[in-house]
């Protein structure tokens, strides 16, 4: 179990700073929803068609877009809706075949013989039974007879069951005779009903044809329509309505406006054509937006759609694959289809690196592969052979590395715009978006939330305002304070809590292990600052560390980073110190330590025996087979290059420790008594000076003597408490 975790990235361990997970080999926060704000519309804009808008020069001037290679009205009307004709013959073959089939099966169920025949079997006394339906008889004889009787035995049909016609003038006394003879005799009524009659010669075709006009309704299996494969190659794509939902602007996008500036320039272009028309100037083809997790790239695209007032098309771009190869070009051929018939118009294609990736990879199957000609068929329509002029596409992804360069190139992806996270004041802009319908209570400070969040993004914001609320709402409260914030961002950055119950030794053990951290971090010259230091298990730690600095850092220096690595260690260096043994409550630590350390030598530079070169791929490009051009002696180098900087870093953590052994005893001691100390009751416990530590500092060096009157009584732990191990699962 781990002890320490680090802002932005959740329950890892170490007194590392918030947001800063790039430098341990790993990419900002992920996996959230791209909803970087949210909230009701401040505005609803003029709602006209811009097909009616003219430039400044008049209503009679057409509009800068032409749509090519359309089909005429009457080609769409015969193009489009289900083919009821064919649907209708499909019913009629059925019915026809289900009526043929029955008759056969009733047919064939009892041969038919002559009454004669029948009479002659009567006074031979070989009729075990009867049951008769009107003048129709239907029976079994005792004995197998040959029938008919006077041909040869190869014409002749075994018959044990029967069925005869009584002639009504017959005068025969037949009942009597059987009465005679013992057979037994039924009757039925006379007729069937006609229900009974419809569902046997009728009901299972009519039954197939409801399943098969049910099916092909509600898209079964991937069927859209009753036309062409049942409408398999039918676009999916669906037209925002602004009177359906809560309508989104540009006003509910914050903490991103050089981004938002790019992309209301084209809903500007499309409302006021001829103020860009009389320049020369013509309209994108595309935009793609590229940007991690949760940076508000679909937001945009929302806001767009509610801005544009022109027919926007949305789409997930894995919703145009199917198993069956060719369908996904010709969904798209109709996404494009309709667009054009609606422009001008905007198509929105989410997560476009699942149909966009380069083609001819290892996993590619060739010209079949229905991937690649699923992207073919965009790059045609984007700028192909026709023109598509007067509709506008609209991309996002996380993984622009991967896209097809084909698809990149300017007349097609025309501009590629960057979605990063926000800065501090962007994250302040976006905390007031979520707050717009949040009732705060006075003591709530928007920019200290946005201080000690450097790293989310928006929908990382968006989910800590909710879990505040959400909070608030738990202890019925009316307003959502700052104590809230707090509580929710721990809950966010290190979990929740976990309801364990530790030993007094292992408490101990980990109340040492944090206060590591956080002093490390303090006497550090250039650290960022001690946040919070808890040691109530949360997630997957026994307790946390959290730094975060007082503003966004962009760039890091090599000292910077021997200093995270310093801090990362300081857990398990304090163990080692105060009980001469290490547990397995560190692993986390050295993850971040080794992957930094790493990085530093390998793709930074900053060793002296590797020098200026990049001899290690960046974070998850890694080749699985080790083919990425670093030799095995090289890769050996910068594994021990790795190795010393740890090492001297590590016993930088050592020496300023013991140099600090009194600090690091009432910083844990505090710390066991309070559970959950803030930064300035951390820096108190400490007795280290918030405005002159830890730059007045040297790495490894003793500070001044402790003020009187601030001391605890050191914490003397038992030698038992050097076999506590943690229970590193969880």
């Amino acid at each position: 179990m781990e002890h320490s975790g680090t802002a932005g990235t959740p329950g890892a361990e170490g007194a590392a700073s918030a947001g800063q997970a790039a430098l341990a080999g790993e990419a900002a926060p992920a996996g959230q929803p791209d909803k970087s704000s949210g909230g009701s519309a401040d505005s609803q804009p003029d709602r006209t068609s811009s097909r009616s808008r003219g430039d400044s020069r008049g209503d009679q001037t057409p509009p800068p877009w032409r749509v090519e290679g359309m089909p005429d009205n009457k080609q769409r009307q015969a193009a489009g809706g289900p083919n009821w004709r064919r649907f209708l013959l499909v019913l009629l073959g059925l019915l026809l075949l289900n009526w043929l089939l029955a008759s056969a099966l009733v047919s064939a169920a009892r041969p038919t013989v002559s009454y004669t025949f029948f009479w002659t079997q009567v006074n031979a006394n070989n009729v075990q039974t009867i049951s008769s339906t009107g003048d129709t008889i239907q029976g079994t004889f005792r004995h197998q007879v040959a029938y008919p009787p006077g041909v040869s035995s190869d014409q002749q049909t075994q018959a044990l069951e029967f069925t005869t016609v009584r002639p009504t003038w017959a005068n025969d006394n037949l009942f009597g005779k059987l009465q005679a003879d013992g057979v037994t005799v039924t009757a039925n009524p006379q007729g069937t009903p006609l229900w009974e009659d419809l569902l046997l010669w009728f009901g299972p075709a009519l039954l197939f044809g409801l399943l098969l006009y049910w099916g092909t309704r509600s898209g079964m299996a991937g069927l859209g329509g009753l036309g062409g494969m049942g409408g398999l190659g039918k676009s999916r794509a669906r037209q925002y309505d602004p009177g359906s939902a809560q309508r989104t602007t540009f006003a509910d996008v914050a903490g991103i406006e050089d981004v938002k500036n790019e992309v209301m320039e084209i809903v500007d272009f499309l409302r006021n054509p001829g103020r860009y028309r009389r320049l020369g100037a013509q309209i994108p083809h595309g935009i793609l937006l590229a940007g991690a997790p949760g940076t508000g790239k679909t937001l945009l695209a929302r806001a767009v759609a509610g801005e544009a007032n022109v027919p926007f098309f949305s789409i997930a771009a894995s919703e145009f694959v199917e198993m069956i190869v060719g369908v996904g070009a010709s969904r798209v051929r109709d996404l494009f289809d309709q667009a054009k018939q609606a422009a001008p118009s905007i198509i929105f294609i989410d997560e476009i690196d699942s149909i966009g990736r380069q083609r001819g990879g290892a996993s590619s199957m060739g010209g079949n592969d229905e991937q690649e000609q699923t992207l073919d068929q965009i790059l045609t329509e984007m700028d192909g052979f026709t023109g598509n002029e007067g509709v506008v596409v609209l991309a996002a992804t996380n993984r622009a590395d991967v896209l097809d360069q084909a698809l990149l190139r300017p007349g097609r992806f025309d501009r590629r715009v960057t979605v990063s996270p926000p800065d501090q004041r962007g994250r302040r802009q976006i905390l007031t978006v979520h707050t717009r319908n949040v009732p705060l209570a006075p003591d709530v400070d928007l920019d200290s939330v946005a201080a000690q969040t450097p790293g989310m993004v928006g929908a990382d914001l968006a989910n800590l305002v909710n879990e505040a609320a959400l909070l608030a709402a738990r202890q019925n409260q009316d307003q959502v304070t700052m104590a809230n914030f707090n509580v929710s961002l721990e809950k966010v950055e290190l979990g929740t809590i976990r309801g364990i119950v530790l030993s007094p030794a292992e408490r101990e053990r980990t109340a040492y292990h944090e206060s590591g951290h956080a002093l490390i971090g303090m006497l550090t010259p250039g650290a960022d600052p001690v946040r919070q230091i808890s040691i109530i298990p949360r997630g997957q730690s026994l307790g946390a560390t959290y730094q975060a600095p007082q503003t966004d850092r962009y760039d890091y220096s090599a000292s910077y980073l021997r200093g995270r690595i310093t801090g990362a260690l300081g857990g398990r260096a304090s163990e080692e110190v105060i009980y001469g043994d290490v547990t397995t409550g560190a692993e986390s630590d050295m993850d971040n330590a080794s992957n930094i350390a790493r990085q530093m030598v390998g793709r930074w530079g900053m060793s002296d025996v590797i020098g200026p070169i990049t001899v290690l791929p960046p974070p998850g490009q890694e080749n699985p087979y080790g083919l990425d051009g670093a030799a095995p002696a090289t890769r050996e180098l910068v594994d021990t290059e790795a190795r010393r900087i740890i090492e001297e870093c590590y016993q930088q953590a050592l020496q300023t420790l013991r140099g600090n052994r009194d600090r690091l005893d009432r910083l844990a001691h505090t710390l066991l008594q309070q559970e959950t100390l803030g930064e300035n009751e951390a820096y108190a416990a400490a007795d280290i000076d918030r405005n002159t530590t830890p730059a007045a500092v040297s790495p490894g060096t003793t500070p001044a003597a402790v003020a009187s009157g601030t001391a605890a009584a050191a914490v003397a732990p038992g030698t038992a408490h050097a076999a506590a191990a943690r229970d590193q699962a969880g």
